[in-house]
């Protein structure tokens, strides 16, 4: 299993414009991606949706945990993280 920490870039944090930004670039990954704040990783999301984007509550400098398994989550992961770690706000 692939995991990567990202730290949220957006001062928005993961609300709105950045959690439909991540949820539609993880959902075009090859593999099935999960999202947990560092604090509280025992409650993982699917990075896909939207909803459970924004109901981590994840704010600007808050950590998530990434994880996925399968060929190419190592790649995904990589990704996702510059999403994250990226103001999506523009």
């Amino acid at each position: 299993m692939a995991q990567r920490t990202a730290t949220i870039g957006s001062k928005a944090g993961l609300h709105a414009r950045p959690a439909a930004v991540f949820a539609e670039a993880a959902s075009a990954q090859p593999v099935e991606v999960s999202i947990a704040k560092a604090d509280s990783p025992e409650e993982t999301f699917d990075a896909g949706s939207i909803l459970g984007l924004m109901g981590i509550g994840a704010e600007f400098g808050d950590q998530v945990v990434l994880t996925a398994e399968g060929d190419g989550a190592d790649s995904a992961l990589d990704e996702l993280v510059r999403i994250l770690e990226t103001e999506q706000d523009d």
